[in-house]
């Protein structure tokens, strides 16, 4: 099996999760695709490299970080003018790529600790690398804080969210999904990850997030986006819709549990609107939702505004 191939497998089973690793994840799979490729032709290389695209991107639609981060890798590939000039450029990209989506999480980790202060409750959703790293960097500044994670079903991401903030020496309380508005109570600020923001600043993310951010906005409790700015999606400039990926529905019940004639709906994300969304908390700093299309035009550049 190909290093396209697992990687394509181990982000559809969710053996990979999170938006950024997967961003991280096919970016690298497309760098071991050019290092590794054996034929011989410019002409080839090129249309092995698409078939390679269209795989990783297949094994999850609606992660717009998985499509910029693939097409970081190949972008200039189809203007070289040698294979060796070819792979040369892809796994270059896709190296650059892992290492500025590294220091993109560390960077949100630094501004997005400011907002917590001393004393502060947060609640956090689902697993997001960048929402964790804020939270354990104002842990690290030694803020005395405590943290409410949501058990994020039906794939329980919350556990793990759990175990890496105690290992942390966070105080931290798992809660059931449902529990959200009972315990906004509580809360001071709320901070969760993305796997896609449109160009009007729509958040697509783990299923249940909106429901954080209607009892936040009822309860005026702040709402934070933590988010790399290759999960903005240059797509939806030109009127695409964002695919919510739907599941198998034995994620959320065993064979014969129920009878056949009852249907099961499992998205896996749901969409929150800007006006839900007190900022968004970028390695280029803090914005308004409402400044996600000049970001997407200064910083992604026209040629990402493409499918092509």
């Amino acid at each position: 099996m190909s290093a396209v191939e697992e990687t394509s497998l181990r982000i559809a089973n969710m053996s990979i999760r999170g938006a950024g690793r997967i961003a991280r994840a096919g970016a690298s799979a497309i760098g071991d695709f050019a290092r590794t490729y054996e034929g011989r032709e410019l002409d080839g290389f090129i249309r092995d490299l698409g078939k390679a695209v269209d795989t990783l991107l297949a094994s999850r639609p609606t992660a717009v970080s998985l499509w910029n981060g693939v097409h970081a890798a190949i972008r200039g590939a189809e203007d070289c003018t040698s294979l060796e000039e070819a792979v040369s450029l892809v796994s270059g990209n896709a190296d650059r790529f892992v290492e500025d989506s590294s220091k993109a999480v560390k960077r949100i980790a630094s501004i997005g600790a400011r907002r917590i202060c001393d004393g502060d409750t947060l609640l956090t959703h689902c697993n997001s690398s960048a929402a964790l790293g804020v939270i354990k960097e104002a842990h690290s500044q030694g803020k005395d804080i405590k943290v409410y994670a949501t058990e994020s079903r039906p794939w329980r991401q919350g556990i793990l969210t759990v175990n890496e903030l105690a290992e942390a020496g966070v105080d931290v309380t798992l809660v059931i999904d449902s529990a959200v508005r009972s315990v906004m109570k509580r809360i001071d600020k709320v901070f969760v990850g993305a796997d896609t923001i449109t160009s009007d600043g729509v958040l697509i993310n783990k299923i249940g997030t909106s429901q954080l951010a209607l009892a936040a906005h009822e309860r005026r409790v702040p709402f934070y986006v933590c988010a790399e700015t290759y999960k903005f999606s240059p797509m939806t400039l030109f009127g695409d819709m964002v695919v919510i990926e739907e599941r198998d529905i034995s994620e959320v019940v065993r064979p014969g549990e129920v009878p056949d004639s009852v249907k099961v709906f499992n998205p896996v994300f749901d969409s929150t609107p800007g006006r839900y969304i007190d900022a968004l908390i970028t390695e280029l700093g803090m914005m308004s939702p409402g400044s996600v299309y000049g970001v997407m035009a200064e910083q992604l550049g026209p040629t990402v505004f493409s499918k092509e």
